[in-house]
């Protein structure tokens, strides 16, 4: 990203040993941001996710005339304009890499008095929001995009919105979050209906910040027209950064690693319950709630783990940890088999198809399927594997590097910096073979 290349080399390294806390949780990061600019009062925000695709987000808002004074890493206070206050920017607004950044502002721009315009890098233009546009238009919004939804989204000043009761056609967090923040300014009741629930982040931060709002696992309902008030925010954990750990201490012989205070929303950990029903040896001690979302200590023990096929309840509560899940497939005794998840297709890459090639280049036995994949576990080799700028597939590679009878090269790894900067001192230092080095063009 920002026109740097970098290559990691890894290959297997020590027992994972020690205890970490990792990153702060990337979507209640956005959230708090958008939400702590549209309260009335200051909001204070610890734990703040310090990577790019975050702080694109916090820099929009910035520019559409929120103040953020940032007194030390990972926090933020916010002073906020309320819910109207926002004021139109003088050009294009960049999400960079966040496709989350991207959906939410959406809603959220939707009902402001003015025009924007939502851009992004390379891989994110890439990435359809039709989806996401489809509602809000039924809500009055006026948008814009390139052919097939694709970004950049030109939205217009809003002549007022509607409330609408809208049933998902495939659940997604992402676009029920942007039809609840335009509800924010609709008049009447915004209800949003789910055929699988997902994450209810959204839902719980509005209630935080003192919006009446109900809801229960795929259902959410508010009324627009309330205010926000300033808060504090803790910010837990982010699962999906803890997600490449608990894999990682899983396959690797001897391993035994604690993962300090991770968010557990309930909709965020179906990897666990697919990993403990692989065999995987993972305990977690409650640890209270952060940012009003559950946390836990969780500590990982190697295990041997045996294939299953993934329960397809279990898809949208794992939808961004399944490269994850392709390595520990990949390294269990016996077949995997994952459906039902073709989201997977139109994520920062077509992460069932470059997770697919990448893993063959060491060796594995994989077959796609149109919405998955069969696995058939075995042993790899060294090799080069490119993660197409993708930050999940570079870091699962690297965990498959532990295992691997040789040395990996893996291309294309600065994007990380988008969800988990630090990730390759933070893996080093608990036992991961793995150094940083210059791409090779």
């Amino acid at each position: 990203m920002n026109g740097k290349t970098l290559d990691w080399l890894a290959g297997p390294g020590a027992p994972l040993q020690g205890a970490i806390c990792g990153p702060g949780d990337k979507s209640v990061s956005h959230r708090a941001v958008m939400l702590g600019a549209l309260a009335e009062g200051v909001s204070e925000v610890e734990g703040f996710l310090e990577g790019e695709d975050t702080r694109a987000t916090a820099a929009i808002l910035g520019r559409l005339g929120v103040r953020f004074e940032a007194p030390g890493d990972g926090l933020r206070r916010i002073h906020g304009v309320g819910l109207h206050g926002l004021r139109g920017a003088d050009g294009p607004l960049d999400c960079g890499n966040a496709g989350t950044g991207m959906r939410l502002l959406a809603g959220l721009l939707a009902g402001q008095a003015f025009d924007s315009t939502l851009v992004g890098d390379a891989s994110l233009s890439r990435r359809p929001m039709g989806r996401v546009i489809e509602p809000l238009r039924r809500m009055g919004a006026r948008i814009e995009a390139g052919e097939g939804g694709l970004p950049p989204l030109i939205i217009y000043a809003s002549n007022g919105l509607q409330a609408i009761d809208y049933e998902l056609p495939v659940a997604s967090a992402q676009v029920k979050s942007a039809v609840l923040l335009a509800g924010l300014y609709a008049r009447g009741e915004t209800r949003v209906r789910e055929p699988h629930p997902t994450r209810d982040y959204t839902e719980r931060m509005l209630a935080a910040f003192g919006w009446p709002i109900r809801f229960s696992p795929g259902d959410a309902r508010l009324e627009g027209g309330h205010r926000l008030r300033a808060t504090r925010v803790l910010v837990p954990a982010d699962f999906s950064s803890a997600a490449f750990f608990l894999v990682a201490a899983s396959v690797v012989p001897g391993s035994d690693l604690l993962l300090r205070r991770v968010g557990m929303n309930p909709r965020r950990t179906g990897l666990l319950a697919a990993l403990r029903a692989m065999g995987a040896d993972i305990t977690e001690t409650p640890a209270g709630e952060q940012g009003g979302e559950p946390v836990a200590d969780l500590r990982v023990r190697h295990a041997r783990l045996r294939g299953i096929s993934v329960p397809e309840a279990l898809v949208p509560d794992m939808i961004d940890e399944f490269p994850a899940l392709f390595v520990a497939a990949a390294l269990a005794e016996g077949e995997t088999r994952v459906s039902g998840a073709a989201e997977l297709r139109v994520k920062e890459s077509d992460r069932i198809a470059t997770m697919a090639a990448a893993l063959r280049a060491l060796g594995a036995d994989i077959e796609e399927a149109p919405d998955g994949a069969l696995i058939r576990g075995g042993r790899l080799h060294g090799g080069e594997v490119h993660s197409h700028g993708d930050h999940r597939i570079a870091m699962a590679m690297a965990v498959a590097a532990q295992r691997a009878e040789g040395e990996v090269r893996i291309t294309d790894c600065a994007n990380v910096a988008t969800s988990f900067p630090g990730f390759a001192a933070l893996a080093g230092g608990v036992g991961f073979g793995l150094q940083e080095t210059a791409g090779l063009g």
